[in-house]
């Protein structure tokens, strides 16, 4: 009989953290009715997350490159049939990947990405612009192709590429035109991605925008997915 207590789970356990530390996505995510697919995009943002998360706490820039290599071997693990390691974001990942046949290319892209972050020396918009394409841009690619499999899921790169520059432009407001440049593009690409996959894509209206309030994003959200624009 069950009681009144629930057991959180993996799934749980990874919502919980993307929606600390990346509240955007997250709340995009909320405007994906089945769990099972929300929990799979959700890995998708965990896995970014980890990437993101290894140029930012490693002390060099070869301890940055060995963080990354260790998630290269996991998709060499995944795609191999192997066992995968024992991590939370992996594992989800690893699921999400078998479940809905997501191919490698964009998730290794995706690390690749993150060598940049390595060099200290601020990106100039050519290198800037590549970043964003590979890593928000992908991301949404892969949480696309997880949403709608029939979706023209490349369409995901420039909204998803907006708001990754979107949360570079605090440190690098010289970056201001290429993001405007890229949520020109965005705008357009988003109205053919279809309403299914649209959650995968949702967030960039928040991208560019000073300190919002949390109502202030649902109300900008709530309306993008409606709509089906940013």
């Amino acid at each position: 009989m069950a009681g009144p207590f629930r057991w959180k789970s993996m799934d749980d356990d990874l919502d919980d953290l993307i929606r600390r530390v990346d509240p955007d996505r997250w709340l995009s995510s909320r405007f994906v009715e089945d769990a099972a697919t929300r929990a799979d995009v959700i890995a998708i943002y965990a896995y970014d997350h980890e990437l993101g998360r290894a140029p930012r706490v490693a002390s060099n820039p070869l301890l940055g490159e060995i963080r990354l290599t260790w998630w290269r071997e996991m998709l060499d693990e995944t795609y191999e049939g192997r066992h995968v390691r024992h991590h939370p974001a992996a594992q989800a990942l690893a699921a999400a990947i078998e479940r809905r046949g997501l191919p490698r290319e964009p998730l290794e892209a995706m690390i690749d990405a993150r060598y940049r972050e390595l060099d200290a020396t601020p990106m100039n918009e050519t290198e800037a612009l590549d970043w964003a394409r590979d890593t928000g841009g992908r991301a949404a690619e892969a949480a696309a192709r997880i949403l709608d499999p029939a979706a023209k899921a490349d369409l995901a790169h420039a909204p998803g590429a907006v708001w990754a520059l979107g949360r570079r432009l605090p440190d690098q407001p010289d970056l201001r035109p290429a993001f405007d440049k890229v949520l020109t593009t965005a705008k357009t690409a988003v109205r053919m991605i279809g309403v299914q996959a649209f959650p995968a894509v949702a967030h960039a209206v928040l991208a560019g925008r000073p300190n919002p309030s949390e109502f202030a994003k649902r109300w900008r959200l709530t309306l993008a997915v409606a709509r089906g624009k940013i």
